[in-house]
Parts: C-alpha cells; sequence; structure tokens
C-alpha cells in the first residue's frame, strides 16, 4: 500500500507541470477543464507570470491544478485504482486536494471552492497588518512555552517538524517576538512572505464564509482514508472529512502528528505528489521509517 501527500502554498515555483502539460493529452485537458471552471488562465500564470504566481488568491488553484494534473497523470499512466491507495493527506489547501484526487468530491467543486478559499485568505484582513514566521530549532511545545510565558498574541499555525514551527499574528507582534525567540534557542527566525496570518484567529470570518460553501459540497464515500490537517486523525467518513475541513482554515496544521498518525497505522511507502519537495524533507525530520519518493517532473513517473 501507499500513502499519497500533497504539498500547499509555499511551493509554487514558475513553470511547475509544463512538462506534464506540454507532454501528456489528459494533463493538457485537465489544465483546460480547471480554467473553465475558475475562469482563470492558469497555465499562463504558471508559465509566464510569476508576480500573480505568488498572490495568495491565484497561488491556491495553482498548486492545486499542478498536484491534481500530476496526480491524474501518474494515475492513468501506472493504471492505479483506488485499492492500491490506503491514505491521503496534504499540507493546508494540499487536503483539498488529496480530497479531489481521492474521488471524494468533484474537481469543478474542488475548483471553486479553492479559488474561493484563495480570495478570502487574500482579502481577509488589510495588506501588512499580520504575517507568519517560520521558527527553526524547536519543537511546538517549546515554542508554546515561549508564547504563553511572555504573553506574546501570538499562535502556532503550522507544526511542520520537530523543529520547524510556522507562527501567526500581528506584524507588529511577530517582530516583537524576533529578538525573543532568538534568545531561547531558536536557531532561526524567518519572517515569511505572505499577504496574511494564515491558520490562526484573523482567519475566523473567512473561515465561517467558507465553510458555508463546504457545507453544500456533495461528498462522495469510498475506501481512501484521509488524515485531517484539524485533528491529525485517520478518516474515511465523509461527513467528518467535511466538518474538519470546516475548521481548517483558522486552525493549526498538525502536520507533525499526521505524519505520526501515518507511522502508527503502519504505512511504509509515500509518495509526495505536486510542485517541489517540501513534504519529503519535513516527513524525514519526523521520521525515518518510510520510503518516499516525490513526482513534480515527468523524469520521476
Amino acid at each position: 500500500m501507499t500513502s499519497i501527500v500533497f504539498p500547499g502554498q509555499g511551493s509554487q515555483f514558475s513553470g511547475m507541470a509544463k512538462d506534464f502539460n506540454d507532454n501528456f493529452t489528459i494533463a493538457k485537458l485537465i489544465f483546460e477543464e480547471i480554467e473553465d471552471y475558475t475562469n482563470i488562465n492558469i497555465r499562463n500564470i504558471i508559465f509566464e507570470n510569476n508576480e500573480k504566481l505568488n498572490l495568495t488568491k491565484f497561488t491556491q488553484i495553482c498548486v492545486f491544478a499542478t498536484s491534481y494534473v500530476i496526480y491524474k497523470t501518474y494515475e492513468k499512466e501506472n493504471n492505479i485504482k483506488i485499492n492500491d491507495i490506503n491514505v491521503m493527506m496534504g499540507h493546508s489547501l494540499g487536503e483539498y486536494t488529496a480530497i479531489a484526487c481521492s474521488n471524494k468530491i468533484s474537481l469543478k467543486d474542488c475548483c471553486l471552492v479553492l479559488k474561493n478559499r484563495g480570495e478570502l485568505m487574500n482579502d481577509a484582513v488589510k495588506p501588512n497588518e499580520t504575517g507568519m514566521a517560520a521558527l527553526i530549532g524547536q519543537n511546538s511545545k517549546f515554542i508554546q512555552k515561549i508564547i504563553e510565558d511572555n504573553s506574546l498574541d501570538l499562535e502556532i499555525a503550522n507544526d511542520n517538524s520537530p523543529i520547524q514551527i510556522v507562527i501567526s499574528g500581528m506584524k507588529k507582534e511577530i517582530e516583537k517576538g524576533k529578538e525573543l525567540f532568538l534568545k531561547n534557542n531558536i536557531k532561526k527566525y524567518v519572517e515569511l512572505n505572505v499577504s496574511a496570518a494564515f491558520h490562526s484567529k484573523f482567519m475566523l470570518k473567512a473561515q465561517k464564509e467558507l465553510s458555508e460553501k463546504i457545507e453544500i459540497l456533495e461528498f462522495f464515500e469510498n475506501d481512501i482514508k484521509i488524515i485531517s490537517n484539524y485533528d491529525a486523525q485517520t478518516y474515511k467518513d465523509t461527513n467528518t472529512i467535511k466538518k474538519n475541513l470546516q475548521y481548517q482554515m483558522a486552525n493549526k496544521v498538525n502536520w507533525t502528528k499526521s505524519v505520526r498518525k501515518l507511522e502508527e497505522i503502519g504505512e511504509k511507502n509515500i509518495l509526495e505528489i505536486g510542485p517541489g519537495k517540501i513534504l519529503s524533507g519535513l516527513i524525514n525530520r519526523i521520521s525515518k521509517n518510510f520510503d518516499i519518493k516525490s513526482i513534480d517532473k515527468i523524469s520521476d513517473l
């Protein structure tokens, strides 16, 4: 059995999946289909327009489209069946990719809700008021203790690995925390180039609006399990998968716990599908007990 993981925002790069688009009819047709659903010239953004690619309202649908195209090409070329896959999961927006690639939701519905998600997250707060920072060197418990001991108005947004945590908050609080964290055994503190404080209380209003859109979507049952970002548990039940997705935007991405869950249920083989190899690196820092491969270009097939 193989588990499949899909990356989130931050994995994008110019030209991703162009080789698939140029060499596989299925890839080209899927790109066209997603462009028709969203009314966004996704390939122009990915292949030509770097500025738009890094805007949240476009980044998310572009990363999703890339991962979905690569997965569906891989699936067709290797005659992959549902029974060949035990678990799918993704990092933040990658969870939507997992739900779409596992056929638990239609491509059209996923495209439209993700387009809306990108727009809501992009516009959730005034530009340059909130932000995020990556902290290298300590685990989430250590970071949380520093936040609490110093009464910092910051939240852990992504628990990416035992040595990489991302925090969210007001820009002034992010800047205030830098010196404090570096004094407390944080090896590296990197302010991220993002438009807002994702996976935090600043997303609550946007989460509520998106939740109403997710509520009316039709989900389909099958045997592929999804590990939720929200609670790092494994589910086949689509009602729970939907509910957890509704809570995802304003809550922490429990990536470390999600990978530990894969380990706990005895998974050995992981395939990362989508732009870059960020998740493979994070998974290796969490556990050495997986055989991990990545596909983001034709030669990886």
